[in-house]
């Protein structure tokens, strides 16, 4: 494992017109559960279909139709709960919960209030090198996603599309313990990479995959800290919660302007009022949505047509024993395995995708090597030309010839970068290239010292001054390296200049 300092977090202090405000943040993360079905029906959950292409019976709340359990759904949130090491409750119940949209036919939503299926556990945020941060999660809970109502169509009227209706939802509500926006960045970003490692959601935000309410109070320095002392919610200030958000960048832009309006209002006199409220990104302020309802205003009751979900220790187990290595053990073994510096490892293991392709690479060769390959100029160069690893013209098994090249003396480094656009814009046998094209380093010190001979002999003046300043030595190591059409070793070049110029 890592040699991680966990740090009491640091609040973000900000300056108001009186006093200095710290911040408490919450999180509530809507993350599309990865299924093929909805949570109680057998509608397609592809995105990009047709408006009302995906809407079965339920789905629409024709009259007698009845909520079936799609046990997958229920599989993949014990699945998350698992790897945010969390307790998996072997009882848990669903609830419904009543509100009117348009876009929710029933009019109301099934979800879990009283009995989630899954219990406590934590997140690791990583704050930079070797720091790192503990987040409290509070429950992970099934529920139903609601349509989307489209205003932007007609002058008139508005319409309904019901596609994402029914769709299974984990909502992952965390402990206030966020102190800043930046951190509450981190937070989602981890989330995500841990989601997309297990498998259980895609994390794609601009899709609305991945959304989260954001639960933002102020309170004075050292409030905080009673909080943790009592769990009294009374020693921090009125939260507001901001709706919707789908970027991390806005997360961060919302968090710091809802903290400077919640400090105007107080230090001026009034009063915060518990609301949710939107983020508008071209103004960069939030606004009002609705006051913000507690548990009662919905009425939750028992849904009469579910029975209580009760699974097996022995199904979970086996679920266990299914996860994958997760990105915080990974990411501890490429360090200790392959001798990675913690943020080389840190951006191999970003995306599940990319620690596989490293892997490979680097399998029974120099790790360091393959890492710098694969980051700098691999990663570079897709992120250039904007495409992902698993769109790469270039495989494993072709970066790791190149690599081979290298390491035996074949290839020097300048050659090497030229034989990777080869490869990257052409494709083909790195070794074969080599070959066909005469890339082969010049190894033959003869070769190379008869080269270096002739630009001693014709360059007099600059071998004197070279023996007076012996760092003009480079120039003829560029010399040599030009007549033999950058193919001389740059080891022998180096050893014999120094040898000439010093006998």
């Amino acid at each position: 494992m890592l040699d991680l300092t966990f740090e009491t977090p640091k609040p973000k202090v900000i300056a108001g017109a009186k006093h200095d405000w710290e911040l408490v943040i919450g999180m509530e993360v809507h993350a599309q559960v990865s299924s093929n079905a909805k949570l109680f029906s057998g509608a397609s959950t592809k995105f990009g279909a047709e408006p009302n292409a995906n809407v079965s019976f339920v789905d629409a709340a024709m009259p007698g139709m009845l909520p079936v359990i799609n046990e997958y759904c229920v599989e993949q949130a014990v699945r998350t709960g698992l790897g945010l090491k969390a307790d998996i409750n072997l009882w848990s119940a669903f609830d419904r919960k009543n509100y009117f949209y348009p876009d929710l036919p029933q009019g109301y939503q099934i979800s879990q209030l009283y009995h989630p299926i899954v219990g406590e556990g934590e997140i690791i945020v990583d704050m930079g090198p070797g720091v790192a941060r503990k987040v409290r999660i509070e429950r992970i809970h099934l529920e139903q996603d609601a349509g989307k109502s489209v205003h932007d169509m007609d002058p008139n009227m508005s319409f309904v599309d019901l596609n994402r209706t029914g769709v299974a939802l984990m909502e992952i509500v965390s402990r206030p313990d966020i102190r800043g926006p930046e951190e509450a960045a981190a937070y989602v970003t981890k989330l995500r990479q841990i989601l997309r490692y297990l498998g259980t959601c895609d994390g794609n935000m601009q899709n609305g995959n991945l959304r989260a309410d954001v639960n933002v109070s102020i309170c004075r320095p050292g409030q905080y800290e009673k909080y943790q002392e009592t769990q009294d919610f009374s020693h921090l200030g009125t939260r507001c919660e901001i709706k919707n958000m789908n970027s991390m960048r806005f997360i961060q832009m919302a968090i710091e302007y809802e903290a400077r309006r919640q400090i105007a209002i107080v230090e001026a006199g009034g009063t915060v009022d518990q609301e949710t409220r939107l983020y508008d990104a071209d103004k960069n302020e939030t606004r009002s949505m609705r006051s913000k309802e507690e548990a009662h205003d919905y009425r939750y009751f028992p849904d009469p047509d579910l029975l209580p979900l009760e699974i097996e220790q022995g199904w979970v187990d086996d679920i266990a024993a299914s996860l994958p290595e997760l990105p915080d053990e990974k990411k501890a073994r490429f360090v200790n395995d392959f001798g990675l510096s913690e943020y080389d490892a840190s951006v191999l293991t970003a995306e599940a995708e990319n620690a596989t392709f490293f892997e490979e690479v680097a399998n029974g060769r120099n790790g360091k090597l393959a890492a710098n390959w694969v980051i700098n100029e691999l990663f570079g160069r897709l992120k250039k030309d904007d495409k992902g690893i698993t769109d790469s013209p270039i495989s494993p098994a072709q970066l790791g010839g190149i690599i081979d090249l290298i390491s035996s003396d074949a290839i020097s480094g300048k050659i090497a970068k030229d034989l990777f656009e080869i490869v990257y814009t052409e494709g083909g046998d790195p070794a074969q290239i080599v070959e066909e094209r005469g890339m082969k380093q010049v190894t033959d010190t003869g070769a190379i010292e008869a080269a270096l001979d002739e630009i001693i002999a014709a360059n007099p003046e600059q071998v004197e001054k070279a023996k007076v300043n012996p760092k003009l030595a480079g120039w003829f190591v560029g010399q040599v390296m030009k007549a033999t059409g950058g193919k001389a070793n740059p080891k022998a070049v180096n050893q014999l200049v120094a040898q000439k110029l010093n006998g």
